[in-house]
């Protein structure tokens, strides 16, 4: 059994969540937030929060035992970009984009033996 969480159109860029989320994959659940915790990138509140989403729908709609759960897979895909302009010298504008993220956590239980 498998429980999920997914977050879509976070304004992190992909790559920058990837770090963070390349940290958890595998972990167990209270190893995963305590990392979380302790990582200095924007993108580790957001992550942790999806977390203890695919925590709480593992134990509300599976009934699944919190403390044995395990973070099976932890993706990001990119979602639409924000296209910007920043005016530069001489008249000229240049191009920013804004990337945003679809952050989703596969959780299931360990297997016992």
């Amino acid at each position: 059994m498998q429980a999920k969480a997914v977050a879509n159109t976070v304004r992190i860029a992909p790559r920058k969540v990837r770090l963070v989320i390349d940290l958890i994959r595998g972990k167990q659940v209270g190893e995963a937030i305590a990392i979380l915790r302790h990582t200095p990138k924007s993108a580790s509140p957001v992550v942790e929060k999806l977390l203890k989403s695919a925590m709480a729908n593992a134990e509300h709609n599976y009934e699944m035992d919190v403390n044995n759960l395990v973070v099976n897979e932890a993706f990001v895909n990119e979602g639409p970009t924000l296209k910007r302009f920043r005016p530069r010298a001489m008249g000229r504008a240049s191009a920013i984009n804004k990337r945003t993220s679809h952050i989703t956590i596969v959780l299931s239980e360990k297997k016992e033996g």
